[in-house]
């Protein structure tokens, strides 16, 4: 493992809720939105309406309040967003963060100790929307947590450098006019280095550039830990 994945495996060794504290881990279910998933097949995922209909079949089939996963996975989801295909017409479709799917206004929470980086409205259709990405240091290493499709209200009266606890609420979930064509959701994004990157970071890859993403990208939850609660 890397340095930075040991730091986050280390870091607690309970889950940490990325979102309400009011919603118990029981209530946390896993979705596949993979192109390998046959249940998908008669559905328009890139549809919000249709996305969050066959969400919400998941939630209700597992008496659940959040539906997560997605670490990278590979989606048809991305298929009407032109933004996400110009280079040499390779397709960008490997996620490179966790979705956790819940009602918007939903609290979004911070799981460690952070200042904010940067915060912009990524605002094409397909993005991230209201975006923040925090900074935080544990042991002398320097990380990177990136929170995308949040409510405008969450970035209004943010600025950078503002600190922020574990635990505190950091914004709240948007709707899917505010977060470019998705139906509500947090991208939560573990990034190693940020280069140049101001309030956005690629949140998603196409299959030549997994080895360098995935290697800066690690998995969300060797930090939250919520997949092994």
């Amino acid at each position: 493992m890397s340095e930075l994945e040991n730091v986050l495996m280390a870091y607690s060794k309970t889950s940490i809720s990325i979102l309400d504290k009011e919603i118990p881990f029981g209530k946390y279910c896993t979705l596949d939105l993979s192109s390998s998933n046959e249940s998908l097949a008669s559905i328009a995922i890139t549809d919000p309406n249709e996305c969050q209909q066959y969400i919400d079949t998941v939630l209700s089939s597992n008496d659940g309040m959040v539906a997560y996963g997605g670490y990278l996975e590979k989606r048809n989801l991305y298929a009407d967003k032109s933004s996400f295909s110009k280079e040499q017409h390779i397709a960008r479709n490997i996620h490179l963060g966790i979705d956790y799917w819940s009602v918007a206004g939903t609290k979004v929470l911070v799981p460690l100790d952070g200042t904010v980086h940067s915060f912009k409205n990524n605002d094409t259709v397909g993005d991230y929307g209201p975006t923040i990405i925090l900074k935080h240091t544990i042991n002398k290493v320097s990380f990177y947590t990136l929170y995308g499709h949040l409510s405008l209200d969450t970035i209004a009266r943010l600025e950078v450098g503002a600190a922020f606890k574990a635990g505190d609420c950091i914004g709240y979930l948007g709707t899917p006019d505010i977060n470019v064509n998705y139906a509500p959701h947090l991208h939560f994004q573990i990034i190693n280095s940020i280069g140049a990157y101001l309030g956005d970071y690629p949140g998603v890859c196409n299959g030549k550039d997994l080895e360098f993403y995935s290697n800066n990208c690690p998995n969300p939850d060797l930090l939250l830990k919520i997949a092994s609660h």
